[in-house]
Order: structure tokens, then sequence, then C-alpha cells
């Protein structure tokens, strides 16, 4: 039986074990050429052909291959939608996130974590290939699975305007059609509801929503997005502001702002809102300060509000 070519085999550069043995490949033959033209292995059963990265979208594509009825969801689903999450930074090393619709899974699968929910096919749809739980349910599943702070910036990422890819990136959702999802009877739907309303659409980034929970567990309840006017008449919004102590809080940083450029349109914008009238003190916190350092970040803001 001739032998067909391995990558005339490959679906979108992934390539089944089984479907090469089905067009004639030998087991032996087979190992001897996948190593000989160096093509990597995703997981058991699936290898990715020579010189394609192996990131998040052929990892699950990989595991949803070998197991068609798996729906890629929760953290995977965000990534995918390009929705801002804790973890963005290391979304490639992550654990795989999939929903079995089945309830029957029960195979382990060493870096995916399989959710055994309920899910209706109208909630499903395809993306990158790839059968993904849509907007409304994605961020459903994060705010009934957590943790908190998690899902909140996920929630947030998705209701505004962001960066991504070097893009401006729409609104993803709205608040009605996020709430009809998390009226399903599933577990975790309370806590889920408790958290949607701690959600602030008008968050900027995922540093400010950190920032405004952490505020929000300390006590403390600033106005977000707070407008002023600066001393020739135009309008500023704080990331955050203590209108009756005359202090605004600001989170700043290159990293979350796009650019080195950007950064430094900020510090300009810094210096107009210390001219403010309605801006006594001013301070500024980097997206570092906010993520590892979040009780000196109280503590800043106790001593300012105090004096």
């Amino acid at each position: 039986m001739k032998r067909t070519d391995l990558s005339a085999l490959a679906d979108g550069g992934l390539l089944l074990t089984a479907r090469a043995l089905q067009a004639g490949w030998s087991p032996a033959t087979l190992s001897r050429q996948l190593r000989r033209e160096g093509w990597l292995r995703i997981r058991r059963g699936v290898w990715a052909e020579p010189g394609r990265p192996v990131d998040l979208t052929p990892r699950l594509r990989a595991t949803q291959l070998l197991n068609p009825r798996l729906v890629v969801s929760h953290g995977s689903a965000a990534h995918l939608w390009q929705i801002e999450t804790l973890n963005a930074r290391t979304a490639d090393q992550q654990p795989l996130d999939f929903t079995d619709p089945d309830l029957t899974f029960r195979q382990s699968l060493a870096d995916a974590h399989v959710h055994r929910i309920p899910l209706s096919q109208d909630e499903v749809v395809t993306r990158h290939g790839l059968r993904v739980t849509d907007v409304p349910r994605t961020l459903a599943d994060l705010l009934r699975s957590g943790p908190r702070d998690d899902a909140l910036v996920a929630v947030e990422s998705a209701l505004g305007f962001r960066r991504a890819g070097g893009q401006r990136r729409p609104p993803l959702v709205t608040l009605a059609s996020l709430s009809l999802a998390l009226e399903a009877p599933l577990r975790g739907g309370r806590r889920g509801r408790t958290w949607f309303g701690l959600v602030d659409r008008t968050s900027g980034s995922p540093a400010e929503t950190i920032a405004r929970l952490r505020m929000l567990d300390a006590g403390l309840r600033p106005e977000t997005q707070a407008e002023v006017r600066g001393p020739d008449g135009r309008r500023y919004y704080l990331d955050f502001l203590f209108r009756a102590e005359g202090l605004a809080v600001e989170v700043e940083g290159y990293a979350y702002h796009g650019t080195r450029d950007a950064h430094r349109r900020d510090i300009a914008r810094y210096n107009q809102i210390a001219r403010c009238p309605e801006v006594r003190r001013l301070l500024r916190f980097t997206a570092e300060d906010v993520f590892h350092r979040g009780a000196w970040v109280i503590e800043e803001i106790r001593g300012a509000l105090a004096a």
C-alpha cells in the first residue's frame, strides 16, 4: 500500500498518528520518519509539523482532535476571545480548559482541566477552527468557578475597549447578555451573580480592576473614572477619586498603556491633573505595585486620606 506524505495527512499543521496508520504507515516506519523530519509531539497521538510554534491554539486543537466532543471553555476560551486575564502573559504554559457537555469524560489529561457541566449547543461557536464557548458563557463560567479577581478582570476586559494584537478591540459582551447567561441553574451560580454585582464597566485595564478590588476589600469606595476639569477647561477622567478628600489615585505603567510614548503622554496628563481644583493630592502607582504590593498601596491611600 502506497504511503501518503505526512504533510498531506496533517490537519492545519497537526498530524494524528491514527490517520497516518490508516494511510498505510507502519508504527515503526512512522516513528522514524517523524523523528527524521523533525515533527514535534504535542500529546500522545498528535504531532506538530516541523517549525510550527506550539502555543495555546495548537495545544487546544490537538486535544480537541483526539476528543471531538470537548469544547474549549473558561480561561482557554477567554484567551481565544482576546479577553485579558491575570495570567495572560503565561497563557501558553497554563493548563487547558475544556467542558464536556455529555458529563461522561473520565480520561486523565495531564495538561488539561475538563469541566463536566451542562452546555447548550447555542452556547458553542467556532473560532480559529475550534469549538469554543461563546463570550457570555465563557465569562459566566469564570464567574461561577472563580477566583473572584481573575473572573472580574476578564469580565471588565470583555465589557470595554482594549488593545489586543496591536489593535483596539471593541467590547465583546453586554451586561444584559452576561446577566442572562448567569441565570442558568449551575453550581456556583449564586456566587457568580454576587461577583457580577461588583463589575465596573468603566475599568480601563486589569491593574485598575485589581486596584479597585483591593480598595473595596479595604472598605474604600472611591469614584471610578471620575470627571474633573483642569485650569484650561479640559475634562480629565481619573482612575479613582476620593472627591471629599481631594485625593486622586492613578494606576500607570507603559506595559499596560501600550507603548513608551503613551506612557510619556500619561505623565504629562498627570501633571495637568495635579492642577485641577478638585485634586489636592495625587497618588500614582504602577501596575506592578498593584499586582505585587497591594497591601502597601492600600497603606499609602489610607495615609493620604488621613492626612
